[in-house]
C-alpha cells in the first residue's frame, strides 16, 4: 500500500524528469501528426491536407489510413495541418539541421484553384481535362501561363495560356494515384521575391479494362501510297505520311474522350467514357516522347486496307458531297467490309468501330472532296461511323500542339486542301471540322440520333472551345471570337446522348450492377386507358414525339445519377394525359410516338400511343374477363405476310389443356401452332419452312401434371419476328426459336 500512496504523489508531479528535460531539446523534437507517412507523401515532402471542392456522386474517394495513433520519424518534419493545398515555392517549409523548421510563408492567393474536379477523385481516361482559375478574376483579370508538371516527372511538363484568371489544360495520367503540380506566373505578378505560384491535386486513374474499346482504324486502297492532303510547308515540316497520320488520329481520340468524361461528369453520371484499345509502343502524346524513344502504352490505330484501289475510292459517284453522285452510301459498305475482314467478330461479338479514311482527296478540278463521307450506324457485329482526312493536315500531333492547333489563324489555301462546307476557312476551323464532325458519326455508332442542340447537331464548329480560354478570329463568321470561354460557352453532348452513353457498353464502370440478360421492354395496356410498361433491366428514359416533331424536344428520365445502375424502375404506370402534359401547347393534340428505352439497351417503338389504349385496343374474352392488345412486334416487311389474331381457348375454357407449342421457324419466325390435349390446335401465322429450317417444326412441351401454363413470350424483333422464346409458369424457358441475335428484345 506505501507503494501505491507514492506512485499517486509521484504522479501528481510533472512527468517531465531532468532526462526527458534534456532530450526535448535534441533532434526528436517533432510533433504527433494526423496523416499517415506514405510514399506518396515522403516524394513530394508536401502533404497539406488538399483543398476540398464541392464533390459530386460521380467522385469516389479512396481514404487513407489515418495514421493519427503514431509518431512520425524523428527526421522528417511534421507536415503542415492545412484545408488548403496552394503554396508558393520560394520558403517552402524545409527542416534545418537541428530538426527546427524555419517559418512557412503565407498562402499564395494566385496558386491554381482546379474547379472541374475534386482532390483525390477516380477517373478512368488516360487524357484528362482540367478547368479552374488563378486568382480572383472578378477583383483583377490578368494573363499568365501554367505549368503543369506530373506525378514523378512520369509524363514531361506541359505550359498552358491562362486568360483572365481562368485556365484550362490537358493532363496525362498514369494508372494508379497522380500527385500533379500546378505552377502559375505571369508578368503582371513580378515582385522582388520572383515567386511562383504554386498548388497539387491528387487524382486516381483507373483503366476500365472490362468495357468493349472504341476501336480506331485508318483505312486505305489496296494501292495507297498512304498519304493525305497538306500544303507543302506542312509536309516539309511535320510530313504527311501514315506515320503522321496516325499520331494526329490517336491525338484527336484522345480528345474525343476528354471531352466526353468531361460531359459526363458535368451531367451527373461519373467520369464515364469510352475507351481504347492500347499497346505498348513509342509515345506520341508528347512530342519529346519521340525524341527520346519514350515507350507508353497508348491507343492501337488499325491499318486496314481495302479490296479498292484509290482510283475507285476517289470516284466521283461515290463523293457524298457530289449532289450528282449515284452511290453515296458505296463506301461506307466498303468500310464495313474492310472492318469485318479485319477484326472477324463471331456472332454476339460486337465491335464498335471509328474509321479514318486516309485516301480522301480535294479535286481542284471538279471542287469535290473525293473519297469522304461522314456518316455512323451499321448493325449485326459491327456499329461504324467514317469520316475522311481533308482536314487531318490541321490535327494536333501531340498534347503540346492542342492550343497552337485550335488557335491557328493560317488561312486554308485550297489549292490544296479542302474548306469543307465553307467552314473550315483557316487550320483552326479545319481542325474543328475533322475531329468535331468526326466525333458526330462517332456518336451515331454509339447509338445516338440527331438532337435539337449539341455535337449531334452542327456544333462541331465550336469544338475548339472545350479547350481553349480564348478563342480566335473566324473566318466562317468573319467576327473575333470570344475573349473569354467559361465551361458554359463549350459544346456540349445533349442530355440525351449522355442518358444513352450511361447505359452503354462501352461507358459500363466496374461499381455498375450486371444487367439481366432480357435487355426488352414490354408494353401493357391495362384499365382505365393506362399503359403499364416493364423491363427486366430497368426503364432509362422515354422519349417524346409529337408528330412532325424531330429531333426529341420532350423526355421522361427514370435514372438516378447514383454511379450505379441499380436504381432504374423496373416497371412504370403511363397515362396519356401526364404524358400530354410534358409536350408545348401548340403540340399536346398531336399524334404521339414513344420511344422506350432500357438500362439494358432495349428499345420499344409506340407509333401511335392513343391507338394502343384506346377501347378499340381492348377485346372481352369468351369468359367475360377483358383482353388487351399489345404493341405491335416486327415492322410487317417480310413478303406475303398477312395479319393473323390467335385467342388461346385455354384461357376461355377449363377443359380445353395446353399440352405443347409447335414453332416453325428458319431465319424467322413462320409461325406457332398451340396443341391441346384433346389433339385440337390453334395456328398462329404458317406451318412449313418459308424462312428454311425443319418443315415438321420444333416442339416445346409444357408438364401438365404441374399445372404449367405459358407465361409470356421473349420476342426478338425488327423487320419481321426474328426469334420467340417460351417463358412459363414455373419459371422455365424454351430455347430461342429463329434467329437468337436477330433485331432486339
Amino acid at each position: 500500500m506505501p507503494f501505491f500512496k507514492d506512485l499517486r504523489r509521484r504522479s501528481k508531479a510533472s512527468f517531465k524528469t531532468e532526462k526527458s528535460s534534456n532530450d526535448s531539446d535534441g533532434s526528436n523534437s517533432s510533433e504527433p501528426t494526423d496523416k499517415s507517412s506514405t510514399t506518396l507523401d515522403s516524394i513530394y515532402g508536401l502533404s497539406t491536407t488538399p483543398s476540398s471542392l464541392h464533390p459530386s456522386l460521380s467522385n469516389l474517394a479512396l481514404s487513407k489510413p489515418n495514421g493519427a495513433g503514431a509518431m512520425p520519424p524523428s527526421a522528417r518534419p511534421s507536415p503542415a495541418n492545412s484545408s488548403n493545398n496552394r503554396y508558393s515555392i520560394t520558403g517552402l517549409t524545409s527542416p534545418n539541421s537541428n530538426g527546427t523548421s524555419t517559418p512557412k510563408p503565407p498562402l499564395s492567393p494566385y496558386a491554381p484553384r482546379v474547379l472541374s474536379i475534386s482532390d483525390n477523385s477516380w477517373v478512368h481516361q488516360k487524357v484528362l481535362l482540367i478547368y479552374g482559375q488563378t486568382g480572383d478574376p472578378v477583383q483583377r483579370a490578368f494573363d499568365g501561363t501554367l505549368t503543369v508538371t506530373h506525378h514523378q516527372d512520369s509524363f514531361p511538363q506541359t505550359s498552358w495560356p491562362v486568360g483572365d484568371c481562368h485556365f484550362k489544360a490537358l493532363v496525362h495520367l498514369s494508372p494508379g494515384p497522380n500527385r500533379l503540380r500546378l505552377d502559375f506566373v505571369s508578368p503582371k505578378l513580378r515582385d522582388s521575391t520572383n515567386t511562383t505560384h504554386s498548388s497539387t491535386i491528387l487524382i486516381n486513374y483507373l483503366p476500365m479494362v472490362s468495357a468493349p474499346p472504341l476501336q480506331l482504324v485508318i483505312l486505305l486502297g489496296k494501292d495507297s501510297p498512304g498519304t493525305y492532303d497538306a500544303v507543302p510547308e506542312r509536309i516539309q515540316r511535320e510530313g504527311n505520311g501514315l506515320d503522321t497520320a496516325i499520331r494526329k488520329f490517336r491525338m484527336a481520340a484522345y480528345l474525343w474522350q476528354a471531352f466526353t468524361g468531361e460531359q459526363m461528369h458535368r451531367n451527373g453520371f461519373g467520369r464515364r467514357c469510352f475507351r481504347f484499345e492500347e499497346e505498348w509502343q513509342t509515345g506520341s502524346l508528347s512530342h519529346r516522347d519521340r525524341e527520346t524513344g519514350q515507350m507508353r502504352n497508348e491507343a492501337k490505330i488499325h491499318v486496314v486496307r481495302t479490296d479498292k484501289t484509290v482510283a475507285e475510292l476517289r470516284d466521283l459517284d461515290l463523293a457524298q458531297q457530289n449532289d450528282k453522285a449515284q452511290r453515296k452510301g458505296d463506301l461506307f459498305t466498303i468500310a464495313m467490309d474492310a472492318v469485318k475482314a479485319h477484326f472477324k467478330p463471331l456472332p454476339g461479338q460486337k465491335q464498335y468501330v471509328s474509321v479514318l479514311l486516309l485516301d480522301t482527296h480535294w479535286d481542284t478540278r471538279s471542287k469535290t472532296i473525293t473519297g469522304h463521307a461522314a456518316l455512323g450506324g451499321g448493325g449485326g457485329e459491327i456499329q461504324l461511323a467514317i469520316f475522311g482526312s481533308h482536314c487531318l493536315q490541321s490535327y494536333p500531333t501531340s498534347i503540346e500542339e492542342v492550343v497552337p492547333a485550335l488557335s491557328d489563324c493560317t488561312r486554308t489555301d485550297m489549292n490544296f486542301v479542302a474548306n469543307d462546307c465553307n467552314a473550315a476557312g483557316s487550320n483552326w476551323e479545319a481542325a474543328n471540322i475533322g475531329i468535331g464532325a468526326h466525333l458526330h458519326e462517332t456518336g451515331h455508332l454509339l447509338g445516338c440520333p440527331h438532337q435539337e442542340s449539341g455535337i449531334m447537331l452542327a456544333d462541331a464548329v465550336h469544338f475548339n472551345r472545350t479547350f481553349l480560354t480564348r478563342e480566335p478570329y473566324s473566318t466562317r463568321t468573319k467576327e473575333q471570337g470570344m475573349r473569354l470561354v467559361l465551361p458554359k460557352d463549350e459544346i456540349k453532348w445533349h442530355r440525351l446522348d449522355a442518358l444513352r452513353f450511361r447505359t452503354h457498353p462501352c461507358f459500363r464502370l466496374q461499381c455498375d450492377q450486371p444487367t439481366n440478360s432480357e435487355d426488352g421492354v414490354v408494353v401493357w395496356p391495362v384499365e382505365q386507358g393506362k399503359l403499364l410498361v416493364t423491363a427486366a433491366t430497368g426503364i432509362a428514359f422515354i422519349e417524346l414525339y409529337p408528330e412532325g416533331d424531330e429531333p426529341c424536344h420532350s423526355w421522361i428520365e427514370y435514372t438516378n445519377t447514383d454511379v450505379g445502375l441499380g436504381g432504374s424502375p423496373k416497371q412504370v404506370l403511363l397515362t396519356e394525359s401526364d404524358l400530354r402534359s410534358r409536350l408545348p401547347e401548340e403540340r399536346k393534340n398531336k399524334k404521339l410516338r414513344l420511344e422506350i428505352h432500357s438500362i439494358g439497351q432495349g428499345k420499344l417503338v409506340i407509333d401511335d400511343l392513343s391507338q394502343l389504349i384506346s377501347k378499340k385496343a381492348g377485346v372481352k374474352l369468351a369468359n367475360g374477363q377483358a383482353g388487351f392488345y399489345g404493341s405491335k412486334l416486327g415492322a410487317a416487311q417480310m413478303e406475303g405476310h398477312q395479319r393473323t389474331e390467335v385467342l388461346l381457348h385455354s384461357q376461355s375454357s377449363q377443359k380445353m389443356l395446353l399440352r405443347s407449342v409447335k414453332i416453325y421457324s428458319g431465319f424467322a419466325i413462320d409461325g406457332l401452332e398451340f396443341v391441346y390435349e384433346d389433339g385440337s390446335s390453334q395456328l398462329f401465322g404458317k406451318r412449313g419452312p418459308a424462312t428454311g429450317g425443319d418443315p415438321a417444326g420444333s416442339e416445346f412441351f409444357l408438364d401438365t401434371r404441374k399445372g404449367e401454363s405459358i407465361f409470356g413470350f421473349y420476342v426478338r424483333a425488327g423487320f419481321w419476328i426474328d426469334g420467340i422464346q417460351i417463358l412459363t409458369s414455373l419459371g422455365r424457358r424454351s430455347a430461342i426459336f429463329g434467329n437468337p441475335l436477330g433485331g432486339s428484345g
